[in-house]
């Protein structure tokens, strides 16, 4: 039997009017959106223009404005649509499964790999500082969204130093903008440092050791005192 064509839906019938509406809204506000993401992060909130968005998707400003209302709209789903992104992938680590540890090895390691490998993300970040959180503030999603990460940290410690691995007193909040900042200021500041020292630090050998510093230094400071 012949697989149904993509025009079809699984049950072999042509989609309706509604179905295909609803697949193109969907396609066209993901691209949308990834296009004011590549906008936002090269060109700040201020530089980003309406317009040029809608040319990166394809789009018509008529469309962007249906489905996003206006700039600042856009750029805070555009926010928000990057800080679900890493959080969705810290909860795809399934961290539970592991000891205390590797568990941290491993939170560490995606952290400073998401940053890297989206450096987009770090001008992203940036941008909303210069504004001083001012869209970020607007967000009523974000507490929900990093209140499990900040447990999880915190129930990794605890396990930690049931075992007598991890000190008892490190504040997950704390410890969180450790591992952060880590991944951060690397892909940030990569092109002066790079010059500063007279070492590429995009060379693999260097980024590989800078991730494995990463992970040494915040499982030395959670053994500390263990």
């Amino acid at each position: 039997m012949s697989e149904p064509s993509s025009s079809e839906t699984p049950a072999g019938r042509a989609p309706s009017d509604g179905e295909r509406r609803g697949r193109n809204a969907a396609r066209t506000k993901a691209e949308i959106l990834a296009a004011g993401r590549a906008e936002f992060s090269a060109r700040g909130f201020e530089g980003a223009r309406v317009d040029a968005i809608a040319e990166r998707a394809g789009a018509n400003k008529r469309l962007l404005y249906h489905y996003f209302g206006n700039k600042e709209e856009l750029y805070c789903a555009v926010l928000l649509d990057a800080y679900q992104e890493i959080r969705r992938g810290e909860r795809a680590l399934s961290l539970d499964r592991y000891g205390p540890v590797e568990a941290m090895d491993r939170l560490v390691r995606f952290t400073f790999r998401h940053f890297l490998a989206n450096p987009w993300f770090t001008r992203l970040l940036t941008t909303e500082n210069l504004e001083n959180a001012r869209f970020l503030k607007t967000l009523p999603d974000i507490p929900a969204l990093h209140s499990p990460l900040v447990g999880q940290i915190e129930t990794i410690i605890a396990r930690g130093a049931e075992k007598g691995l991890f000190r008892r007193d490190a504040d997950p909040i704390q410890l969180y903008i450790s591992v952060a900042a880590l991944g951060y200021f690397y892909v940030s500041n990569m092109k002066t440092l790079s010059v500063i020292f007279a070492r590429d630090l995009e060379d693999i050998a260097m980024v590989q050791e800078r991730e494995a510093h990463a992970v040494e230094m915040v499982l030395d400071y959670l053994k500390t005192g263990a």
